[in-house]
């Protein structure tokens, strides 16, 4: 994600897209975006796969929870191909961004779309969840992590069309992989080896018309998170009263809601708790 800490004026926005590479989502998903060429370059080097012929590309594509309290996802990309395979695409520059069972979750999200009403289930196409971290998260030095599904009691694939691979954004390899994780990197166009990604990082950082959606993105997304954080601590405030009405201690707030003494002192002595 964008750096927490935005400010909102002119001279910091420039600054932070300046600063920006692809393993910014906010980036990556507006150069990705509409953009096949890219997107199949991206897929066949990770997947070591030439025959992907990608036909439509999503930046930014939320899917709904089928439950009304159910929580939805927001994905970074959403590919398909032209024999309906489908490629959810995610950066991320955190650890926690990128947990198994965040792809897990995705991949649920992609499979509970493609079928229609009278469909059979082996008419379910292939997904591909991908994860490019940052950093190796795995921490065994390898440039890609590929998982699919397997039968414990026997040396057999479970093939249920699943796929789940996570790439390691750190890795310097002097082959494909290693320079597409070099181009992530850049934030620069003219360092960058593939021209596929160049133009794209060239658009939305250094030309007058990309740049300037660029930096309203940014601006978008500094006014979503205050008032996300303010939201956050109106809940929160909410459930320290209902704590306090129901004669809970300081501890036990603390670690049921995870905040700080400074934060129920205030509206325990409004209380007069």
């Amino acid at each position: 994600m964008i750096k927490e800490e935005i400010l909102q004026d002119n001279k910091t926005v420039e600054q932070i897209v300046d600063d920006m590479n692809l393993f910014d989502d906010d980036l990556m998903s507006m150069v990705f975006d509409g953009n096949i060429e890219a997107t199949g370059l991206l897929l066949r080097i990770i997947l070591k796969r030439n025959d992907i012929t990608i036909i439509s590309v999503v930046g930014q594509r939320e899917l709904q929870s089928p439950i009304a309290d159910g929580r939805n996802v927001r994905l970074d990309i959403l590919a398909k191909d032209n024999i309906g395979k489908h490629y959810n695409i995610e950066v991320q520059k955190k650890p926690e961004g990128a947990h198994t069972r965040r792809a897990r979750f995705n991949s649920s999200m992609m499979d509970s779309r493609m079928l229609k009403e009278g469909q059979e289930f082996s008419e379910l196409r292939d997904s591909y969840m991908v994860f490019i971290t940052q950093t190796d998260i795995f921490c065994h030095g390898l440039p890609i992590y590929t998982i699919n599904r397997h039968f414990e009691e026997i040396d057999d694939v479970f093939d249920d069309g699943s796929h789940i691979v996570y790439v390691n954004g750190s890795y310097k390899g002097d082959d494909a992989v290693g320079k597409l994780m070099h181009d992530f990197g850049c934030k620069n166009s003219k360092d960058i080896y593939y021209p596929e990604l160049a133009k794209g990082l060239k658009h939305f950082k250094e030309e007058e018309g990309g740049r300037k959606a660029m930096c309203e993105a940014v601006e978008k997304y500094a006014e979503k998170k205050v008032a996300m954080k303010v939201k956050e601590e109106r809940n929160l405030m909410t459930q320290i009263v209902a704590a306090l009405v129901a004669d809970k201690d300081d501890d036990t707030i603390i670690k049921e809601l995870s905040c700080t003494l400074e934060q129920i002192i205030p509206l325990r002595t409004v209380m007069g708790k």
